[in-house]
């Protein structure tokens, strides 16, 4: 495991954000606890922090819903870091469309430079989080869990993103063609195979990461943890594959199989085989039970120790400890674990921010958090 660099946020601005029109917070500890009533923009300091990992911020929404209400249209969002390595300041902004037939751009900046995409802030900062929405993980859909995947996998992989978006759009453009010209054999064979290709990159990212993750779980479980330990594997056709087959093999069996569903996929108006299709499998591992049959108890404690050890492994594969936002947790903990929730986060080396409603939650860190009062888009420490 490399050395990691304990870089943290030491001042966040955001302008025309959410409900925040004009926010200047300095903070200073590696623990930040906002606190205020439901609506005060706690979690919107939290997204303003997230959109500095690749993607669209926690709650995944357009960039022009992000943009204050009643302000210039636009927002900006900026950071300024500080670790053993020296202090940079990073930056994001949107600025919404000029006209009807133009598209809002979004801009990035470290230190006084444009940066070409969200990518590149992965060389400054890494970011991990635990929303209330994903409480109902293990019994929700697929789709939700691949998401969740993807999230992880990106915290490791800032590349990912762009495959995963490139392969759902190759994977339109087959749908599209079985549907207009399902005899142009030439033209499909073109578009699966840079489906193949791209699927079968994605689902070895994706591998890699939750072998990775469910190796580093096993190697570090503790018994006496609060948080039990998950045992975590893909599930799917296409991961059977490459868990089989070299990449290049991989690809041909998977490009066979869409040319002999193509009478099924067009019938079905989707491609029904890939990496679209996978599922990450939890199971409670003290338990050796599927988490979805777990309490709603059981499975908040297990999908916080998931989380938490997913930041040990960015850590380890990344060099740089992230930081961790964590969106009303404590609230729902009884004393005991949130008392073991706190231990645990000492032991991650990154910078910590967390929401809660009651002051109180927080009372056990002491002097070592940066308390921030939130109440209808203004601060106060």
């Amino acid at each position: 495991m490399t050395n990691p660099d304990p870089l943290r946020v030491t001042r966040l601005i955001a302008r025309d954000f959410r409900n925040h029109a004009d926010l200047d917070l300095a903070v200073g500890r590696r623990f930040v606890a906002l606190v205020g009533e439901n609506g005060a923009g706690k979690t919107n300091i939290l997204e303003a922090l997230s959109l500095f990992a690749p993607g669209r911020g926690l709650r995944r929404a357009d960039f022009s819903v992000m943009a204050r209400e009643g302000g210039a249209g636009g927002f900006a969002v900026s950071l300024s870091l500080e670790g053993p390595s020296g202090d940079h300041r990073i930056g994001t902004a949107w600025e919404p469309p000029r006209s009807r037939d133009e598209r809002g751009g979004r801009l990035c900046r470290i230190d006084g430079a444009t940066a070409p995409s969200p990518t590149a802030f992965a060389e400054q900062v890494r970011v991990v989080w635990l929303t209330p929405d994903l409480d109902a993980l293990f019994r929700g859909p697929a789709g939700d869990r691949r998401r969740f995947l993807d999230r992880l996998v990106l915290a490791v992989d800032a590349g990912h993103g762009a495959r995963v978006n490139a392969m759902e759009r190759a994977l339109r453009s087959r749908n599209r063609l079985l549907e207009e010209r399902p005899d142009d054999g030439p033209w499909l064979d073109a578009v699966e195979r840079e489906v193949a290709e791209l699927a079968v990159a994605v689902a070895l990212a994706r591998r890699e990461t939750v072998e990775r993750l469910d190796s580093l779980i096993l190697a570090t479980r503790d018994a006496a943890s609060p948080f039990p330990w998950a045992g975590v594997r893909l599930e799917g056709d296409i991961d059977d594959l490459v868990a089989v087959w070299p990449a290049v093999d991989a690809e041909d069996r998977y490009r066979a199989t869409l040319r002999q569903n193509r009478f099924r996929d067009r019938a079905a108006g989707r491609t029904l085989a890939g990496p679209q299709a996978s599922d990450l499998v939890v199971r409670h591992g003290p338990k050796d039970v599927p988490a979805a049959t777990a309490s709603t108890g059981e499975q908040k404690a297990l999908l916080i120790g998931l989380v938490l050890a997913h930041a040990r492994l960015v850590t380890g594969m990344s060099g740089l400890a992230p930081l961790v936002l964590l969106d009303e947790v404590a609230a729902h903990l009884d004393p005991r674990r949130r008392a073991g929730l706190f231990d645990a986060l000492e032991a991650l080396p990154g910078q910590v921010w967390m929401t809660g409603a009651d002051p109180v939650l927080f009372g056990e860190l002491g002097g070592r958090a940066d308390v921030v009062q939130v109440a209808e888009g203004s601060i106060r420490a």
